[in-house]
């Protein structure tokens, strides 16, 4: 499945595609206009699944990179998001036509057989183009090693949120002396928020948001709160499941509660509901463009900590470089070249609302004074991550299998103890297959 309709894709698309129709059309053919045009002598292929908002951000960043470094003829190749998109990448780096240059979010990296479809980026050269270890979240880069070996170089978080209108909370006392809502630390305090919200919503409008009908949110959210009460679902070397039936139950009955209690209608457009007027809606943070055109009031922080310590989902998009046989010489020290540029100037890739995974762009004041970006920037230090398995990360088989329970128990066809005793047997399938790229299930 790919990504829940109801995203910066189609939204955006609606209101600019027409704008960047021509600059998209161009990177699909394999490069944009301004790349076609160039004389220079050192090629970079860069393939990217960036659309929507995401796409024209990116477009931004690789013309000025092209302006500043015009010896280097950026050839940029936008292909379809999801499975799609990896099934090619592999299929390339499989047979030595792949580019220089690719992306991919980080969840996806251990099934995606580094040594044999991935090359290691060299320290040395990215260090000479200005990124080291030390200016990244010690968890995101210790994710992008395998074997010792940097084979991903992170570029942002994308955490899920939970969103909120300023008006709608204020009228209900939900919100601080700083304008911001105020701290949530338990179930019970949080069903007060949405009881009293609910008070503040037009009739036919929800209180929240929480897509139950959709495979991919209702992970990412069980995801989320599941963390958040210290559940696990293997052990280290992934050989034993250790998933948590007990944990899981309870946050199965807290997810479908929002549905009992009238808070969240599931089926309806959720996304809508909070444009004209909802409470709260949880979405990924690259929805702050679709809520920043109409010039919504409204804030952003990462969703609730009720079972105890903060979590919230998070994926990281993160540049690669797909397995050439002769990998190496200019073309593979521009492609270095570029992701450095990339990650070290994601001020404007924050725009779309990703954190960026170069910490020192969080101190930049440019990066401080967008919002709501600043105010949940700290989902970075309390990431929830999917185990490190080939069968995980975004539109993984992980997602697909595990998503359509977690929303059986939403929606009531199956109780969450049922649901839970499914989710085991689908963590315990998963480690018996085999990885279809290659290696084991590690």
């Amino acid at each position: 499945m790919g990504r829940p309709d109801l995203t910066r894709r189609n939204l955006l698309a609606a209101a600019g595609g027409l704008a960047v129709a021509g600059s998209f059309g161009l990177a699909a053919a394999g490069g944009g206009a301004s790349a076609l045009a160039s004389g220079a002598g050192t090629r970079v292929r860069y393939w990217n699944l960036f659309s929507g908002g995401d796409g024209i951000n990116m477009i931004r960043m690789l013309d000025a990179f092209r302006k500043a470094n015009p010896g280097i003829d950026v050839k940029d190749s936008t292909l379809r998001w999801g499975n799609p998109y990896y099934t090619k990448l592999a299929m390339t780096a499989s047979g030595s036509r792949a580019p220089e240059l690719g992306v991919m979010h980080l969840g996806r990296l251990a099934g995606f057989a580094p040594q044999r479809l991935l090359d290691p980026f060299d320290i040395e050269l990215l260090a000479k183009y200005g990124v080291k270890e030390a200016d990244f979240n010690p968890a995101l880069w210790k994710r992008a090693v395998v074997d010792g070996k940097l084979y991903a170089l992170p570029l942002d978080i994308h955490p899920q949120l939970n969103f909120y209108r300023k008006d709608v909370c204020k009228q209900a006392g939900l919100l601080g002396d700083d304008g911001r809502l105020v701290p949530i630390g338990s179930v019970d305090e949080w069903f007060a928020a949405l009881k009293s919200a609910r008070k503040a919503v037009r009739k036919g409008l929800q209180a929240v948001g929480i897509h139950a009908f959709d495979q991919n949110f209702s992970w990412w959210f069980f995801l989320s709160f599941y963390a958040q009460a210290g559940g696990s679902y293997y052990n280290a070397d992934l050989t034993e499941v250790t998933f948590d039936e007990d944990k899981a139950v309870e946050v199965l009955e807290f997810l479908r509660r929002h549905v009992t209690d009238g808070y969240s209608i599931a089926g309806v457009p959720d996304v809508e509901h909070f444009m004209n007027g909802g409470a709260f809606v949880w979405e990924g943070c690259w929805s702050v463009p679709v809520y920043s055109g109409p010039k919504i009031d409204y804030g952003a922080a990462p969703l609730p900590a009720v079972f105890g310590k903060p979590a919230t989902q998070a994926e990281s998009h993160a540049f690669v470089l797909p397995h050439q046989s002769g990998r190496g010489g200019a073309s593979n020290a521009a492609a270095h070249q570029l992701a450095a540029y990339v990650v070290q100037h994601a001020v404007d890739w924050a725009a779309g609302g990703h954190i960026p995974a170069y910490l020192p762009t969080l101190d930049d004041p440019a990066y401080q004074k967008l919002e709501p970006q600043s105010e949940y920037a700290s989902a970075m230090d309390n990431m929830a991550l999917e185990p490190e398995a080939w069968f995980a990360g975004s539109s993984g088989t992980l997602s697909q299998r595990i998503g359509p329970v977690i929303v059986s128990s939403n929606l009531g066809s199956a109780k969450p103890d049922q649901a839970a005793r499914r989710m085991r047997r689908v963590l315990e399938q998963l480690l018996d297959m085999k990885n279809p790229m290659g290696g084991d299930a590690s």
